[in-house]
């Protein structure tokens, strides 16, 4: 098996120090303890360096098992990771909001071969099989980039018909199929990214790394990164707890009571087919939100300027915070409305959608670290039969649709073969597509969802993220219409806060001025 690479690029200085000092500062009367307080002279007998340290360890241990862990948050680590899997990325390390990444994009660098994972515990038999879908699937990948280019390219010259013949077109013509094509490529693709966290959300990786999807490869990297870190500050051996088996997780417990296994493909077709008719054709629906909404943001409004209901009715208190021309911070590129005491109220309102994306489009939308998602164990809704989305320029092209089907039953037939002859659940789960349907339940306040819709419902956004994104801002605008209309992209804001230029991704723009067209205008295949 190819091995994760893991790199500490960057650490705190004396972070372990830093850890004590912090909290230290907390009972101190004479100021802010420094790390150089707690390390001590360089000329300190060897007793007396002996005793600090025992002191200092004693107290992080006492903080430590306290749950005192806000001391652990200012120390933060930064890695680089190559040959992780993007199925392990999206289960593990962009499942939380503690992190802050920046990954190799698969819309826009060609995908390379032999870059995937392949289990070291499958049996010789089953990993030839492995390896003949996944190559496959890379060989359907090249095709579907090739058969996809002539509808791009038809797409892509109504929106820029001044481009015909220029080396620009042909490059983002090309990555336009490419975007597409990746929907036929196993989660089992490789990815390299940055990824920066503070100590104790290390340690944190490190307790709860044994657990569902990718718990052999969460460990093979978590313990990476951890000997990383000791390797650089060894006193952090004194907090590390040892990983929790994973029969020691709630998840593994329920199967467990119930005696239920991972894989349960009748359970699964009855749980899909509930939810998909649920879904009625949408890619997202509300299934919940705030019985008064609009009352409790016009009131929390009121509140932060210090008037009354008389003096300023709801739609102009929620006027005053949602319409860019007023709260002119809305068309700041630089998202500063957690800083706003005005922009602030907008956390009152909530809303709950229910959703299915690709496993493509979903790591994309789970990167929306304040809009959560309860995202599943993804073999327990495998259903034994393909079960994916399609790009909608796929539909476009006769032989890419073929093609394309015909590379889902393939892996999916692999996949069946390979639970029939007892490879892990665990294992096979790495060559299920791109495209496999992720089910699950979405939860955002208004605050962060304005956010996301502003970067969403940009026509560069990701295709089916922004179907989403489309989906959602209707049904807010349908239960709440106060404030569903200042739902917008980047442009539209930016139109109302008479910000120039109007839409802000220069020579990335899209071509369509989208900012002069209503909601039930926007329309768009690639």
């Amino acid at each position: 098996m190819s091995q994760p690479h893991v790199q500490l690029i960057n650490i705190f200085h004396h972070a372990f120090d830093n850890f004590v000092a912090t909290a230290r500062t907390c009972y101190s009367g004479r100021g802010i303890v420094a790390v150089e307080d707690v390390v001590g002279p360089p000329d300190l007998e060897p007793s007396e360096l002996e005793k600090r340290r025992q002191r200092k360890h004693a107290l992080a241990t006492s903080l430590f098992k306290a749950g005192h862990h806000t001391t652990l948050q200012h120390a933060h680590v930064q890695f680089a990771l190559d040959r992780v899997s993007r199925h392990f990325i999206w289960s593990f390390l962009h499942a939380h909001p503690f992190y802050n990444s920046e990954q190799v994009s698969q819309r826009y660098v060609t995908v390379k071969e032999e870059n995937f994972h392949l289990p070291d515990t499958l049996a010789p038999a089953s990993a030839q099989r492995y390896l003949d879908c996944v190559r496959a699937r890379m060989k359907d990948y090249h095709t579907l980039c090739e058969l996809l280019q002539p509808v791009v390219a038809q797409a892509y010259f109504a929106r820029f018909n001044g481009r015909q013949g220029s080396k620009r077109a042909d490059t983002d013509i090309r990555k336009k199929a490419q975007e597409a094509a990746r929907y036929v490529l196993p989660v089992a693709t490789h990815a390299y990214l940055y990824h920066t966290i503070s100590v104790i959300t290390l340690l944190r990786y490190h307790r709860v790394a044994q657990e569902f999807d990718t718990s052999a490869e969460q460990r093979r990297v978590t313990d990476a990164m951890v000997a990383a870190l000791l390797a650089h500050e060894p006193e952090f051996a004194v907090v590390l707890e040892e990983p929790l088996p994973i029969e020691d997780t709630p998840e593994y417990g329920f199967f467990a009571e119930r005696g239920l296994c991972e894989v349960d493909t009748d359970n699964a077709r009855l749980f899909t087919r509930q939810f998909d008719a649920e879904l009625n054709g949408a890619v997202s629906i509300l299934v919940n939100h705030g019985m008064n909404n609009e009352g409790s943001l016009a009131d929390a409004v009121r509140e932060v300027l210090g008037v009354t209901r008389d003096s300023m009715t709801d739609a102009d208190a929620i006027a005053a915070v949602l319409d860019p021309a007023r709260n002119r911070l809305l068309g700041e590129s630089m998202n500063v409305t957690t800083l706003s005491k005005l922009s602030r109220a907008l956390v009152h309102p909530h809303y709950v959608f229910r959703k299915k994306l690709s496993h493509a489009a979903d790591s994309q939308d789970q990167r929306h670290r304040l809009t959560p998602g309860s995202r599943p164990i993804l073999m327990r809704h495998y259903t034994g039969e393909p079960d994916f989305i399609t790009p909608e320029i796929m539909r476009e092209s006769e032989p890419a649709m073929e093609l394309y089907n015909a590379a889902m039953a393939d892996t999916y037939e692999t996949i069946n073969q390979l639970l029939h002859d007892s490879e892990t659940p665990e294992d096979v789960s790495y060559l299920l597509p791109n495209a496999v349907a992720v089910r699950f339940t979405e939860a955002a306040d208004l605050l962060n969802q304005h956010h996301k819709m502003a970067m969403r419902l940009c026509y560069n956004a990701q295709e089916e993220i922004w179907r989403a994104s489309l989906d959602e801002t209707r049904a807010i605008t349908a239960v709440n219409p106060l404030i569903g209309p200042w739902l917008l992209p980047p442009c539209g804001l930016r139109k109302h806060a008479s910000r120039k230029p109007i839409c802000p991704e220069g020579d990335r723009y899209c071509g369509v001025p989208v900012w002069r067209l209503a909601m039930e205008e926007y329309e768009r295949i690639i």
